[in-house]
């Protein structure tokens, strides 16, 4: 089998025993240092991938992938909007709704945002339905006046299921004995939690018609939708504005937590530049194991030079050294890292088991999980990365073991 001679003195002199032990052993911590750096560099993105993917499906629990709302009126003929809406083919779900802001009041008083929805749609844009603690959104009908709150919004106001609250519009109304507040009262009916402080402490949902009553309008405020591809959302939502006409106004999900997300990504791509840094010093320990070899074997160096081999010759076997021991140790570090990332959670929790520690309490943080996804793309640029790395920490002590004149090497042999 043909095989080129750099390869093949470049593996043999890596499977040869070396008569300095000192190399073998800067060898090893050079390998274990790639594999080390390489794991943990997967294991923190694939978390950081967790956290945003935990985050991103919280928030869109709630937030639709799209929202189109009137800019001066209601949306009064919302039946006819949302057809058209349901008849993109992008358009996987679509729901009219009413949001404004009242102050609530039970034991205790607080403000927040007070939803009105209809149940029967609500479903196709969000995943409320699924965050309830107690109660159900079909408790929800016309007339009714129920509410469904928050876990901690319920907790500011002291209330519990079937309990009522007061909300106040903040609108004036004139009656005979002056301008008095709007207000009505609610029974509730409902608890949910999606774990995002800023839903659980500050949203109410009630039913459309009762929060068309409480504000005195004539029509939902717009509708809100859910696409095929989120990413896509601005795009699609300002299309069926156009198509319905009238003057409309289009906001997708980023634009409401477009810092949030942005912050993120920061923090995900300095991680990963830090963590990239312990790759690149484990890497760059090849530098003096390639160096001392190249003084170890300068007699051989001679005699290769003497018998044809040319300067690149000489620098192929080197480097091949070098990006051998760094395959196996970027080999090592992708092995433990993606075994790591996809069990991440049962080896915390069963820590956890065994120690007694929480890594995430649940009384202090609203994801008390250590999320991990993994994902291929990131394990292949890591990957890649790692091999860079070793390939430029190979070119000094190759392109140093070129330059051996036979003659001055053999001098003293």
């Amino acid at each position: 089998m043909f095989r080129p001679l750099e390869l093949f003195i470049g593996l043999r002199y890596t499977r040869a025993k070396r008569r300095n032990h000192f190399i073998s052993f800067i060898s090893l911590v050079s390998m274990a240092g790639i594999a080390l750096g390489v794991t943990a560099l997967i294991v923190v993105i694939s978390v950081m991938n967790g956290f945003d993917n935990e985050l991103r499906s919280r928030i869109l629990g709630m937030v639709s992938h799209a929202t189109i709302e009137g800019v001066r009126d209601s949306v009064k003929d919302w039946e006819s909007a949302l057809a058209k809406a349901e008849k993109n083919p992008h358009v996987l779900g679509a729901a009219p709704y009413i949001e404004r802001e009242a102050m609530l009041q039970g034991q205790r008083v607080a403000g927040g945002l007070v939803r009105g929805i209809l149940p029967g749609e609500e479903p196709k844009v969000a995943e409320i339905h699924n965050k309830m603690k107690s109660g159900k959104l079909t408790d929800l009908f016309p007339g009714g006046f129920g509410i469904v709150l928050g876990r901690e919004l319920a907790y500011k106001l002291g209330v519990d299921v079937g309990e009522q609250v007061v909300v106040y519009a903040p609108e004036i109304r004139a009656t005979p004995v002056g301008a008095v507040p709007r207000l009505k009262r609610f029974t509730v009916v409902g608890v949910f939690e999606i774990g995002m402080e800023e839903y659980d402490s500050g949203l109410a949902i009630v039913h459309m018609d009762d929060a068309r009553r409480l504000y005195q309008t004539d029509g939902p405020d717009g509708i809100r939708l859910k696409l095929d591809d989120m990413f896509r959302a601005f795009t699609v939502a300002r299309e069926l504005a156009a198509e319905l006409g009238g003057l409309y106004r289009v906001r997708d999900w980023m634009q409401g937590h477009a810092n949030f997300f942005r912050a993120i990504a920061m923090e995900k791509r300095v991680m990963f530049m830090i963590l990239s840094l312990i790759v690149a010093v484990a890497a760059f320990n090849l530098v003096s194991t390639l160096v001392m070899l190249v003084t170890d074997k300068q007699a051989d160096i001679a005699i290769l030079r003497t018998l044809g081999a040319s300067p690149g010759t000489i620098m192929g076997v080197f480097m091949v050294q070098g990006v051998v021991v760094g395959v196996i140790g970027i080999a090592i570090g992708t092995l433990l890292g993606v075994v790591l990332a996809l069990n991440l959670e049962a080896i915390v929790k069963f820590i956890e088991t065994k120690t007694g520690l929480v890594f995430l309490s649940p009384d202090v943080y609203y994801i008390s999980d250590l999320p991990s996804d993994m994902q291929w793309s990131d394990v292949g640029l890591i990957a890649l990365l790692g091999f860079v790395f070793s390939l430029l920490a190979t070119l000094y002590p190759a392109w140093r073991a070129a330059r051996t004149e036979p003659a001055a090497a053999l001098r003293y042999e």
